[in-house]
């Protein structure tokens, strides 16, 4: 298979990445990071390793390596050395009405046979009542907690 992403690093990059295996404090994921760019440099004074034999001395995944190799064409060196950044976007379940509703249901009565809310029953009834879909009661907990 060939590769499409082709790692050619320059002198100074090479030196940079000698400098940050060899330093002595340095993030645990940085380091693997930048042995697999300099074994996967295919320049003059490059390894030339092959995808599989980088795998089996670092003890990660080929697609470990592919992917290093891809952040380092597609981004950068800096971004192929560094974690990617999470791309998931997480929308809010319980928004500033909702809260209000929330919080007016907890300060309430309780639900007959009981002596008090629970956060569960607070989901439960949030529900119920159509003001969301679905809830956790761990968002319960975190919403109240926020407005303590």
């Amino acid at each position: 298979m060939v590769k499409k992403y082709i790692v050619r690093l320059t002198e100074d990059e090479r030196t940079y990445l000698d400098d940050l295996i060899h330093k002595g404090k340095v993030a645990a994921h940085k380091k693997p990071h930048a042995e697999i760019l300099l074994k996967a440099d295919i320049s003059d004074s490059g390894k030339k390793w092959q995808d599989s034999q980088i795998s089996e001395a670092f003890g990660v995944s080929t697609r470990t390596v592919e992917r290093v190799r891809e952040r380092l064409v597609q981004e950068g060196l800096e971004a192929a050395i560094n974690r990617a950044e999470p791309t998931r976007v997480r929308s809010r379940v319980i928004d500033g009405d909702n809260e209000a509703h929330l919080i007016a249901l907890a300060c309430g009565d309780a639900p007959d046979g009981r002596s008090g809310w629970t956060l569960r029953l607070l989901s439960q009834h949030m529900v119920e009542l159509g003001y969301v879909e679905s809830v956790s009661h761990e968002t319960i907990r975190q919403t109240l907690k926020k407005m303590n």
